[in-house]
Parts: structure tokens; sequence; C-alpha cells
């Protein structure tokens, strides 16, 4: 656990200094869009998030419910996201970068003497095992940002997918799912918990995710501009967004070239597609002929063993609304699941930017049906009959 919450800091710290390097200055000239947050406002944000729930051993994301005060004096009122609203996170009087970078080095010192006396037990570690998800969960937003804002990502893994596998179909024979995380799982959110038998018909469901060069014949057949393809949701997005190619999508004479972290290159038809939202791939698969798995279908078959299904490049939106499960009870982190309910969609995977550590088949991402900024793709079943 101490190498890990070590990981991940010096990882968010590595992210942070990618907008430095390339000249954007994170106190102040970060434009301010409704998909990404100021980068000094999210690095100090993960530090105080850790102080919040293992240092002042906070039992809720309540205000009242931790203890004493935060190392900064105005803490609570700079990176409490509770009560910080997106919009004002642009206009913050917040320190330094190199105060906030303290902070963060602060933090991270006393977390890690704290844990040297911790009981090794799963509800002592719990608050850690938060603080850890969370702090992955942001690095990962850090790389979408840098992919939104066109800058380099210190990764060089991050421009390209790599192994790319060969097309199939898979039929699996459903049946009853234990869907969810069951108690003694290690970590889970709450989301994901209260583990329950799910009836699973028979499906057919894809082996690999959809490719560039699958969605590239979509695109050239007049995916975007035949309306019969798109729900009513998805129409009323296109007609804002007077698009016709997926998002970072360039045509250059007869090939496709895209933009990856601010470099323009030719788009591989092998690899998965990405930056797609949720409405162009029900349109893509209303085209073929195809449909989205549902949530329970996705968990049925990446927890089947089967060889050919893979996983983990992209996230992969799903049929699925997210919605809890029955039984359903908010965790510490009260923010994290139940305002999203019946608004968002959930995804499910992991990306090329989910730490190893992170990912589980059970673990269920979700995002508005219209964000195309994140690494996401998906993959289609076919129709039952």
């Amino acid at each position: 656990m101490a190498e890990a919450l070590r990981h991940a800091r010096d990882y968010t710290l590595s992210l942070f200094e990618s907008f430095a390097a390339a000249g954007m200055d994170v106190s102040s000239r970060v434009p301010q869009l409704r998909i990404i947050n100021p980068p000094l406002w999210e690095l100090g944000h993960t530090a105080w998030f850790a102080e919040w729930f293992i240092l002042r051993e906070a039992t809720s994301s309540h205000p009242a419910d931790a203890n004493g005060h935060c190392l900064l004096t105005k803490g609570d009122d700079w990176f409490d996201s509770a009560r910080v609203p997106h919009r004002s996170r642009w206009t913050l009087d917040l320190p330094s970068p190199g105060g906030v970078k303290t902070y963060c080095h602060e933090v991270l010192d006393r977390v890690l003497d704290k844990l040297s006396r911790e009981a090794n037990t799963d509800e002592a570690l719990y608050p850690y095992r938060l603080a850890l998800a969370h702090e992955d969960m942001h690095g990962e937003a850090f790389l979408y940002t840098l992919q939104t804002l066109g800058l380099p990502s210190p990764l060089p893994q991050a421009a390209e997918v790599q192994g790319a596998f060969a097309p199939s179909e898979i039929g699996f024979p459903g049946g009853t799912l234990q869907l969810g995380s069951k108690a003694g799982a290690g970590f889970t959110f709450d989301n994901e918990r209260q583990s329950h038998g799910f009836h699973v018909a028979p499906f057919r469901m894809d082996s690999t995710l959809v490719t560039n060069a699958q969605y590239a014949d979509f695109v050239t057949d007049g995916g975007y501009e035949n309306r019969q393809f798109w729900s009513q949701a998805g129409a009323d997005w296109l007609m804002r967004q007077e698009r016709s190619a997926p998002r970072y999508w360039q045509r250059d004479g007869g090939q496709w070239r895209t933009m990856r972290f601010g470099r323009l290159c030719t788009l591989a038809g092998a690899e998965p597609v990405r930056h797609v939202n949720l409405y162009e791939a029900q349109a893509y698969c209303a085209w073929a002929g195809r449909r989205l798995p549902t949530e329970a279908e996705w968990e049925y078959a990446a927890l089947s063993g089967h060889p050919a299904f893979r996983w983990g490049q992209l996230w992969e939106w799903t049929a699925s609304p997210f919605e809890p499960y029955p039984d359903f009870k908010a965790d510490r982190y009260l923010e994290y699941s139940e305002p999203w309910f019946h608004t968002h969609q959930v995804l499910r995977g992991a990306s090329f930017a989910t730490p190893s550590r992170f990912g589980s088949a059970r673990f269920r991402n979700f995002y508005l049906p219209e964000r195309d900024d994140i690494f996401a793709g998906f993959r289609t079943c076919a129709w039952p009959g």
C-alpha cells in the first residue's frame, strides 16, 4: 500500500508538470471547459482528499464528519469538490504551484507515517484504498485534460493502443450471474456492492472492440448524415455539434488522420476507435444491425475466462444507464455515485491510462452520454434470434 501511494503521488505530480513543460501557466491560463478541471486545483484536490479521509479520519464527505483542520488554512474552501462548484474553480485564490506541491508532499509523508502504524485489516486500510483509487482516477483525468488541450503526454504508450487482435464473435450460453462484488472481495465502490443474482439470456458478443477501419466505413457510408441511425437524443447532440466524424478525426486526401496529445498522426485502422460518445456508438450499432452489450452481459463475458474475450485497452460504452443495484447504500464518499444515477451511462473495462491495480471486471465507470473526451470505445452484440 505504501509503495502504491508513493507511485500514485509521483505519477500525479509528473502529469501536473506536463502542463508547465508545455508552457502553460497552470495558475491562470487554463481554458475554462466543462469537461476539465484547472490542473492546479485538481492536484490540490487529490492531496486534500487523502488528508480528509486518512489524516482527518472523516466518516463521510459531509463537512461536519472530519476531525481537526486542514494543513492549509483555506484548504477546505479551496479543494472540497462538494463545496466548490466546478465553474468557480478557475477564480479561486489558490496557493502557488510550489505551495500546492509542498502540500502534496506533506500530506503523503503524514499518510505514510500513519499507515506504518495501522492494523492490517480491511476496515483500517479502507481510507487508504479509497484515497489511492481516487488519485488513480484523477491521474487518468489529467491525461484526458492533456489530450483535450492538445498537449504532449509524458507517457509514450499514451499515444498508441498496442496489440490489435483478430475480431471474432463469441457465443455465451447465459445463466445466472452474481452481478456486483461480494462482501470481503477487497476494496469496492458503493455502486458495485450488494452482489445479487441476475439472469443473463444467451448472447453473442464481439471478442474485440470496433476498430477505426470499421468505424470509418460507417462514416464513409454517410452515417453521420443519415438520421435513421440516431436516437432522438443523439440527433439533438449531433445537430449542436455539426460533426461528420469522431472527435479529432481529420480527412487528409484519401486517409484519415487524428490528433493524439497535440500530434497529428495517421489513423491506424486496426486500433479500437476512441473518443466516441454513447450516441455515436449507438448510431454505429444501428447502421451495422448490431447493439451495445448490457453491463451484465459485459461482466458475464469478462468473468467467463474465454481466451478470445479481451478488454482493458479502452473504456467500453454499454447499453445500461447508471442505476443503483438493489439495496444500494452510499459509502463515506457520499457524492461518488448517488448524484449521478439515472443521468449517466455505464462504461466497463479500463483504458491504457488506467493503472493495472485499478482494473476490475466488476468496476462500474459512468459518464454523461455526450462525453467524447474520455478514452472510450465500444464493442457490439448480435440481436437475439
